[in-house]
């Protein structure tokens, strides 16, 4: 049994942001507003990963861009629809790590800590995630409930290359789709998921 499926508290502990986290966090009020949905979907990758293209399979055309307060960095926002229920969806800046150099990752990192985040859809291109998955780890670190979304796998079985899901899901102890968010594969499953994440989010109380 994965860790996602596990019936115990540990769900409720992954919410606790870590202490090494929590010294990023300003005091400063929520920097994006929350529209009326039931939970908040944030897509983090590297640039170039497909992460943009995933936003708009999950939202459609109606999103809405603005920069976060005190930069030039923009920030899109949209709405993603799951049976009755709406989730907000946020397209973060590119980032690399956890520990910000550039401005876009500095916003992503503050928006992933200061936002109320019900799950993390980490996109990864799937022909380089060797070199994507250290990300992976830090965002699991901090306290996120975590997607693996393994995009452009159609690209990479085009090259021969070939990823065991099954293995590595096991391995990290979260969701991992495999998807083309070009062709639509694995958007049915990544939705799933999240609206899997979503509903157990709502029936716990973590302390942020």
């Amino acid at each position: 049994m994965g860790c996602h499926d596990c019936p115990s508290n540990c769900h409720a502990k992954s919410h606790q942001r870590s202490r090494f986290w929590n010294f990023f966090r300003n005091k400063q009020p929520q920097p994006l507003k929350k529209a009326q949905t039931q939970g908040v979907v944030a897509l983090v990758g590297m640039p170039n990963v497909g992460k943009s293209v995933l936003f708009h399979a999950l939202t459609g055309k109606y999103v809405t861009v603005s920069n976060y307060p005190g930069t030039t960095v923009e920030i899109t926002q949209g709405v993603m629809t799951l049976g009755e229920n709406s989730l907000a969806v946020i397209d973060t800046p590119g980032m690399y790590s956890f520990l910000p150099i550039s401005e876009e990752e500095k916003v992503a990192r503050n928006l992933l800590l200061n936002q109320v985040i019900d799950v993390v859809v980490h996109v990864v291109d799937a022909k380089n995630l060797g070199r994507m998955l250290p990300l992976t780890f830090q965002l699991m670190e901090a306290g996120f409930r975590v997607v693996l979304a393994i995009n452009m796998i159609d690209e990479a079985q085009q090259l021969g290359m070939k990823v065991n899901s099954q293995h590595l899901q096991m391995e990290l102890g979260i969701p991992v789709i495999l998807m083309s968010a070009t062709t639509g594969k694995g958007i049915k499953e990544l939705k799933a998921q999240v609206g899997e994440y979503v509903n157990k989010s709502a029936s716990l109380s973590p302390a942020y």
